[in-house]
């Protein structure tokens, strides 16, 4: 899905940031300064940048600057939360500017958009059956007719939208929930989710049980 660079000097949100992008498919390099950051672009190519803009040895316009011929995008990523900064931010090119403390589902969106316009495409509708789900809304039809989802139904959709005709253990559905949502989900609760998805959605999806395993959509 793409190689991003990730420049970050705090060891605990570097770690979940790392540990969420690449369950998400993203291969990731880590850096915590200025200098490691700049060795990795001078052998690598990379589809996306996530700079953190206060660094030890300098910050992410250090970094960004680096990167403008090649054509990468730039996520900042700062507890600073100054209008002028932003403003500079966007000025050297920036694609968007996330403040700390953040919600690591709203990142997560933020680095699928950047890609994607990145790319020319546009998926705000993706198909899976019957169904279709509006991802820049957040909103999910079945034919004509919109099908309200929690926020956790939501996400299992679109886990099993992404993953069409593979099969997923139960571990890698529970692990990526619970890395989107922050919160720890159990197998059985898994179970109960499956089938509210399946009695909402009906005969518009084929959520096929494999017994001892997980579960495909096909």
């Amino acid at each position: 899905m793409g190689k991003i660079l990730l420049l970050e000097d705090d060891t605990m949100i570097a770690s979940g940031l790392v540990y969420a992008l690449t369950n998400e498919g993203y291969e990731v390099i880590h850096c915590q300064d200025v200098q490691s950051a700049s060795e990795q672009i001078k052998t690598q190519s990379f589809q996306l940048a996530i700079l953190d803009m206060q660094l030890p040895d300098g910050n992410g316009f250090d970094v960004s600057g680096k990167l403008k011929n090649t054509d990468t995008p730039i996520i900042f990523l700062t507890i600073i939360d100054d209008e002028a900064q932003i403003v500079k931010a966007f000025e050297e090119g920036a694609d968007d500017y996330i403040v700390k403390p953040f919600r690591i589902r709203e990142l997560l969106a933020r680095v699928k958009r950047t890609l994607q316009k990145k790319a020319g495409t546009n998926q705000e509708v993706m198909m899976v059956g019957r169904v279709a789900i509006h991802t820049d809304a957040g909103k999910v039809y079945v034919d004509d007719r919109q099908v309200e989802l929690t926020a956790l139904e939501y996400r299992l959709l679109l886990i099993f939208a992404m993953n069409q005709s593979k099969l997923l253990t139960r571990t890698q559905i529970l692990e990526k929930i619970w890395d989107m949502d922050r919160n720890f989900v159990e197998d059985n609760t898994l179970t109960v989710y499956v089938k509210r998805l399946r009695e909402k959605l009906g005969d518009a999806i084929h959520i096929e049980t494999v017994r001892g395993m997980g579960y495909r959509v096909d």
